[in-house]
């Protein structure tokens, strides 16, 4: 479960006016919570607050604890509305979880001590073809992140959704079993070189070449 917690408020008005004096008035980001056996709520959030978590990482793929009306909540970010243009945001869904419930959720992949790498040390580039993967779990066994360790990874060398080590619980979404839907995470290649740098320079004949007599002083 991840550390972050917020604080939260009811509230009884609805509707898009009452959610547009939340945001200007007030400098409140309204929200929803819902699931489990409680009815859902309308609620809100200081927006400081809000822009603050959101620089967290792990908000977005982990069970974080929310007070309303100072009871606790644990819950995942189901939906987040931002302005098009302006660091708003609008407004949120949050769903309550309890620790046994199954998740679906896309997490982040980190991929560590690359700079050991010997494919990487042997001038190869690495291609990141993930970034997140799809996992199933409980509440209670959702990481935060994966982690693809590369400090092994050679040149030409693919790491692949079987070759990530999953905690305890955790599984992917697809079928990686037979090959078909095992996809590379990431890769490490040679530099190409470009065409142009392939290009042999030409060579200059000898009679091209300007000589100067050494019997006369250079002006």
């Amino acid at each position: 479960m991840s550390t972050i917690q917020l604080e939260a408020q009811s509230r009884t008005d609805m509707g898009k006016g009452a959610s547009r004096r939340l945001r200007r008035l007030e400098n409140k980001v309204p929200a929803v919570i819902y699931g489990g056996s409680k009815k859902p709520m309308a609620i809100h959030f200081s927006h400081n607050k809000v822009i603050k978590a959101l620089e967290t990482e792990s908000i977005y793929s982990s069970v974080f604890d929310i007070t309303v009306d100072g009871k606790v909540e644990h819950v995942i970010l189901k939906a987040l509305q931002r302005h098009p243009y302006k660091p708003i945001v609008l407004h949120m869904d949050l769903q309550r979880v309890s620790s046994k419930d199954i998740l679906v959720k896309l997490v982040p992949v980190h991929f560590i001590n690359e700079e050991q790498s010997p494919g990487i040390k042997a001038g190869g580039i690495v291609q990141h073809t993930m970034t997140q993967v799809e996992i199933r779990c409980q509440a209670k066994d959702l990481p935060e992140f994966i982690e693809v360790d590369m400090s092994k990874v050679g040149m030409d060398d693919v790491v692949h959704l079987s070759d990530l080590k999953l905690p305890k619980g955790v599984q992917l979404t697809v079928d990686v079993a037979d090959g078909s839907h095992d996809a590379p995470v990431v890769s490490i290649h040679a530099a190409k070189v470009s065409s142009t740098e392939l290009e042999e320079t030409p060579e200059v004949p000898a009679s091209a070449v300007p000589t100067t007599d050494q019997g006369e002083s250079a002006e």
